[in-house]
């Protein structure tokens, strides 16, 4: 599913899923924005991408200029599977950014919504995210509330 948005006269944004040719639209260089990426070929890639595009409970939601063919925003949904609520789903969502020039745009709620809507059809009772205090008022616009603190403990440093 995605949606098309009219940003200008000269510029078309569709938000939909990641594809496999987005490598090119500048997808790992559109992360690096929010943190360290690392050495990622256009095989690993592709790897990876394969693996996450056949499990369902994985959505990667890109926002795409169709007219320069360059990616603008991306956020990841990953479902978790509980036994809780009657073996209901929980959604993540993570990996939220938008390109810093085109930010004020509303491409995050946008790309908050696709997500929210693929949570909402594959049955998620609710959607959870981590965010820093400074991007509280970003997703309460989204809908989102503020609940309880975030953890951490990093098992790669």
């Amino acid at each position: 599913m995605s949606s098309t948005y009219i940003m200008s006269s000269d510029s078309q944004v569709v938000v939909r899923k990641l594809e496999v040719d987005d490598y090119g639209k500048g997808f790992l260089a559109l992360l690096a924005q929010l943190t360290t990426v690392g050495d990622v070929s256009q095989e690993a890639f592709t790897g990876r991408w394969w693996e996450l595009n056949e499990n369902q409970d994985y959505y990667i939601a890109v926002a795409e200029d169709t007219s320069k063919r360059q990616l603008l925003g991306t956020a990841a949904l990953i479902i978790e599977r509980k036994f809780i609520h009657s073996c209901g789903k929980v959604g993540h969502i993570e990996d939220v950014v938008v390109d810093g020039a085109a930010r004020g745009q509303k491409l995050g709620q946008r790309l908050i919504d696709e997500l929210v809507g693929v949570a909402e059809r594959q049955g998620c009772y609710k959607v959870i995210l981590d965010c820093a205090e400074q991007n509280i008022p970003f997703y309460e616009k989204c809908g989102l509330s503020r609940k309880e603190v975030q953890m951490v403990k990093y098992l790669d440093r």
